[in-house]
Parts: C-alpha cells; structure tokens; sequence
C-alpha cells in the first residue's frame, strides 16, 4: 500500500532528524515541519477524506502509531538536550572561588586640584601659609585696594560678573552693585594685610570669574593661586629667586626662568615670568611660538599705595606679589592643548595624574 509505505518512510526519517538534532532549535524545527499546523504528517490526517472507505481505518491507525512514535522520540530528545544545554549554563556561568578577586581601579584627585596640592606643598615648605577667602566679593577689595582706580578696564561689565541690585536704588549704574565675583583671588591678600600681624608669607589659592568665552586658552571660571610676602627687606631678587625655585619644582630642575617688564595696578615694578620650553627646551617650536620661552604667571613688587591702604608703612616694610592660572600650568605641565578638556569629564585625567 503506497499510503503505508509513505508514512513508514516519513516516520523512520523523522527519527534520524530528531536524533540528529544537536539543541532545542533544531528539535522544534523538526517538531514544526512534521506535527505543526502544515506539518507532513499532519498533512495526512487532514487528506483522510481522499482515502478510499476500505482504507481509512488502516491509514488512520498508521499515522496515528507513527505521530505516537515520533512524539514519544521528540519528549526524549527534548529532555535530553534540555538537560545539556543546563549542564551547559551551569558550566559557562561557574565562578573559580580560587581565583584572585578584580581589584577596583582607584581613582585619584583631579588635575587642577592635583596642581593646587602640588603647588600649596612647595609653599607650605617654604613657611608659607594657605589661606581661602570667599568667592563673592565686593568692589573694594577686588579692585579698590589693590590700587585700581575706579576707571580701569576690569571693573567693565565685559571682564566681570557683578550682581544686581534689586533694592531700587537710582544712583545704581545699570544696575550694577558694589558686590561681585571675584575676578583674582588677590582680594584675600588685601584681608590678609588689613588681619594678620606681620611679616606676611601666604598663597591664596581659588576660583575666580569673568566674562570671557570659554575657548583653547580663556574660561569664564577658573582657578588662580595668588601669593604675597610683605616683610622688611624685601627685594625682587627674593621674588625671582621664589619663582624660579617653584618652576624648577614644578617642570623640572632644567628648567629656565626670565622676567620681563609689564604692567599691573596692584605691583610696580611689575613683571611676567616666563618658563623654558620643555618641549624644544628652548630652541623654539610650534609650541612656544618659536620663542623658547613660555608665559606661566604676572608678578612684581606690592605697590606702595596697597601697602598704605591695608594699614602697613611702606617705608618699613615690602614685599612681592604673584598670581598664576592653575588650569594653565596643568596644560603646561601635561602638555593638554585645550583648556576645555579639563572640564568635560574626561576621566583620564583621574587616572593617569
């Protein structure tokens, strides 16, 4: 009988399929393709109207011993792979409880603040003090008396933030009051003056602020370390001799310093150091402009007049001031091309430095 042989043939090739079926994907597809909905054998029970009358008992009794046959041997097999592909699980997601942990990876201070420690340790072991002061300050001490005069450019709006005033005061300038981010953390120095009993050896690192858009070489917010020494007998020489000593601290002992004549209202003489490149090591590159040398910080004597206003006689005493940016130094330092890049979150820097 053609029907009989068909599905004897259908039931011996099922069970090779089945047997041969390496995981549960492929024993499903067999289970498809010979019982689903369109299945071959399924196919048969569906066609048993077409089968002669005589026949349909036989046939019936056929492809229900064959569909009992193959779903016993597909029960079987899906037992078995199941059990493997557990035992598989469990190998692949076994831990060695004899294996050494993952040792967490360490964080370590930001790079600017990375600079301020540095820098505030080379001070502090020249008997230097640290001193912080308020980031709001007012007029006067951020520009009055370090010798500004009311007309200067940095009390422009364009280079500082100053804050409203709200009260309805007239005699208020577009609305400007006497309050104001600091622009330089100098203004400690002049609290400094007008508290502590000379002689006076301190830094003042901090943030400070300005107007200006952040770019490759300028923020709006950025940090400064300001220093100052007021004592008898103060002279430049003790400046240059100070600054050269932190630079070769900082960049290395081969590094060179020079000074040269600028402008401030709070020194006179005032000056800017520059530091040796360390990449052409001063024979002049991309770097340094061709120049060899490097702009690092503003410094110079403390004018007379800040000495008067803070109280202190100017003919007994002297001293010296400095101010650098610490997000320039850093750059320096590590050779960072971009200001900006120490304020995106880049956590190399709290990697490698």
């Amino acid at each position: 009988m053609a029907i009989a042989e068909e599905l004897a043939a259908l039931r011996e090739r099922t069970l090779a399929e089945i047997e041969a079926a390496c995981d549960s994907t492929a024993l499903e597809a067999v289970r498809v393709a010979v019982l689903g909905k369109s299945g071959t054998l399924t196919g048969y029970l569906r066609s048993m109207g077409s089968v002669p009358p005589e026949e349909r008992a036989a046939v019936g009794k056929a492809v229900n011993a064959a569909r009992g046959e193959i779903e016993e041997a597909l029960a079987a097999a899906k037992a078995s792979i199941a059990a493997a592909e557990l035992a598989a699980s469990i190998d692949a997601a076994a831990v060695d409880v004899t294996l050494p942990g993952r040792a967490q990876q360490m964080g370590t201070r930001h790079l600017i603040n990375g600079i301020i420690d540095e820098v505030s340790d080379i001070f502090l072991g020249l008997g230097y003090k640290v001193v912080e002061g308020a980031e709001i300050e007012t007029d006067y001490y951020n520009f009055t008396a370090l010798n500004a005069p009311a007309d200067h450019p940095s009390r422009s709006m364009q280079d500082t933030f100053y804050v409203r005033d709200l009260s309805g005061d007239a005699s208020r300038v577009r609305g400007e009051s006497d309050v104001l981010l600091r622009t330089q953390t100098s203004g400690v120095q002049v609290h400094v003056m007008e508290d502590w009993d000379l002689p006076i050896y301190m830094i003042a690192p901090g943030k400070v602020y300005r107007r200006d858009v952040a770019d490759p070489s300028h923020l709006p917010q950025f940090h400064q370390i300001e220093g100052l020494v007021v004592d008898r007998g103060i002279t430049f020489g003790d400046l240059k001799g100070t600054l050269d000593y932190m630079c070769k601290q900082i960049f290395g002992p081969d590094r060179k310093t020079r000074f040269r004549a600028h402008y401030f209202p709070f020194t006179e003489p005032s000056a800017e150091a520059d530091v040796s490149c360390g990449i052409c090591h001063g024979e002049g590159c991309r770097m340094c402009k061709g120049t060899g040398w490097i702009e690092i910080l503003g410094c110079g004597m403390v004018d007379p007049n800040v000495l008067s206003m803070s109280g202190i006689d100017p003919e007994e005493y002297s001293g010296f001031a400095f101010g650098m940016g610490v997000e320039r130094i850093a750059c320096l330092k590590y050779d960072v091309p971009d200001l900006r890049m120490l304020l995106e979150g880049d956590m190399r820097f709290l990697r490698q430095f």
